[in-house]
């Protein structure tokens, strides 16, 4: 079958001969999990059935241990190492991470990795990066050694933290982060986590052990980071893993492929010594075959390079719809924090509207009492056909610089829903991508739970158009002193703000430098190349 060739990546397109992960895997069972409270609930599910001899084995940009997964617990800390003492093959890999007076994790991660390293399990706190880099992946790899059909995997942008566990009424997190004052105390938080059965979570227990098994030093080239680790008898090297077990059995109809990014850095991963820029171009591949409509959700969408992509799709393609959704305002207040974003999502907004003028339609998010939702989730959907879920950003940083893991998925099986080919390209709708666009859009348009009113949705035009209809309509109500019935809907037209000349000086360098960085060898910068 030549469909999964169109549009996923073939291992000489991937760019990686290091690897020894797969190009793609058929029979598996793909399931979208929006919000943190359906994450968290299934994962102590599921983690709760593990038994001596199995395995657990996650990756994390940020880990709080106190974090309860469900009301009353447990918190991440007593579930791992509730796990640990049962017998199971604990195993963590923690982005090191900066300062908390920069808004980010490290204290929280040295917590999370000296509470399971207490248990008994095992949390390497990883800082082989690129300088201002992360580690961003977030996936927890759950291996059964007496039963395989029963393995299981979760990947996508959830990390195992404060602030992640809201549900689609989009209350907040009662354990809430610090962030920008119009998202309020307890910040609505959006996002989404893939399950995944099937030969795939063997591919991504293999993700796991190619970092894990590095022979680099977590804390190579950084050597206060070292010291301090030394002097705090944190562990520095991580010991062997138990032999992987045998890939799942087939179980659905999912093709998956694990796309990911690593930078290039010296000492060079032995995993890919050139890094790996399989995001960047598994995106681009798929954006070339849309031809109705591309629907993603991003937490920035504010790189130039990226932006391009979609410009050149919508430029070539005079019936393609591009929607996007993102968070209103930055995570976090201050100019230093908000202005070089701003100008990045400025820009990557006036590019692809160029392109297509009334053909883009950029929106934002707020829950029912008028909060802005925070838009963490990174799903893009093209042509009903093509979908991903993962940690990435459609972002330079996220497509060379940082550590990303994306998952994506054909299905294939033909969804018989009208218009069966929106395309016109004779491959037709697939269940999954279109089942997972349709979720999206019944919270944001306020639709019926039960799909029962998915047919008014399904057509792309008529997607497109009820996004603006209701989306204008609950902006009109705003302005007009908020009188009367509030309209359906959740999603208001969001506005990207062109800043003065003075702030633009200073705040693109930093945009360039600090928020956007390139993490691409210099021969694919000069060839402006993924």
């Amino acid at each position: 079958m030549d469909f999964p060739e169109q549009w996923l990546l073939t291992p000489e397109e991937r760019g990686n001969p290091a690897t020894t992960i797969p190009g793609w895997t058929a029979g598996n069972l793909a399931e979208p999990l929006m919000h943190g409270v359906a994450y968290f609930d299934r994962l102590v599910e599921e983690v709760r059935s593990l038994n001596a001899g199995d395995h657990l084995f996650f990756t994390d940009w940020r880990g709080d241990p106190d974090e309860l997964l469900r009301n009353g617990g447990p918190t991440v800390a007593e579930l791992f190492t509730e796990a640990v003492k049962r017998g199971v093959c604990v195993r963590g890999l923690v982005w090191r991470s900066h300062m908390a007076r920069l808004s980010l994790n490290k204290e929280a991660n040295r917590a999370l990795d000296a509470e399971i390293e207490h248990g008994g399990g095992e949390v390497i706190l990883d800082q082989r990066v690129r300088r201002m880099g992360s580690h961003h992946q977030k996936f927890v790899v759950l291996r059964h050694d007496e039963d395989p059909s029963r393995d299981i995997a979760f990947v996508g942008g959830i990390d195992l933290c404060h602030g992640r566990r809201d549900d689609a009424d989009h209350g907040g997190d009662e354990q809430a982060m610090p962030m920008a004052e119009a998202y309020g105390s307890h910040p609505p938080w959006h996002d989404v986590q893939l399950q995944i059965r099937g030969p795939a979570v063997g591919v991504l227990d293999t993700v796991f052990r190619e970092r894990w098994d590095d022979p680099n030093s977590p804390d190579e080239d950084h050597p206060l980071a070292w010291i301090h680790d030394k002097l705090h008898h944190t562990r520095l090297h991580a010991d062997p893993l138990p032999p992987q077990l045998p890939p799942p059995p087939e179980c659905g109809p999912h093709v998956v492929q694990t796309l990911r990014t690593y930078p290039a850095i010296r000492p060079p991963y032995n995993f890919a010594p050139e890094g790996e820029r399989s995001v960047a171009r598994g995106y681009t591949k798929a954006i070339k075959r849309a031809r109705r409509l591309v629907y993603l959700e991003d937490q920035y969408m504010w790189s130039a390079e990226v932006a391009q992509l979609f410009a050149e799709a919508l430029t070539e393609h005079p019936e393609l719809h591009l929607v996007v959704v993102v968070p209103r305002v930055p995570d976090q207040d201050g100019a230093f924090a908000q202005r070089p974003q701003l100008i990045g999502r400025w820009q990557a907004i006036e590019m692809v509207r160029d392109a297509g003028e009334h053909r883009v339609h950029v929106f934002d998010v707020e829950n029912h009492a008028g909060t802005p939702v925070y838009v963490h989730a990174k799903v893009c959907v093209a042509d009903d056909t093509w979908a991903s879920v993962g940690s990435d950003n459609f972002n330079r940083r996220s497509w060379t610089h940082d550590s990303e893991l994306s998952s994506a998925v054909l299905d294939t099986t033909r969804d018989p829903r009208e218009p069966t080919d929106p395309a016109g390209t004779g491959e037709g709708a697939r269940t999954f991508a279109r089942d997972l666009r349709l979720q999206l859009a019944r919270e944001h348009l306020d639709l019926p739970e039960d799909g029962s009113e998915d047919d008014a949705v399904l057509d792309p035009e008529r997607f497109v158009a009820i996004l603006n209809e209701r989306a204008t309509a609950l902006d009109a109500w705003h302005e007009g002193g908020r009188i009367g019935p509030r309209p359906p809907g959740r999603l208001r037209p969001h506005r990207a703000e062109r800043l003065p000349l003075f702030t633009r000086l200073w705040a693109t360098p930093v945009y360039r430098l600090l928020d956007d960085p390139d993490g691409r060898p210099l021969r694919l910068r000069l060839r402006k190349s993924f």
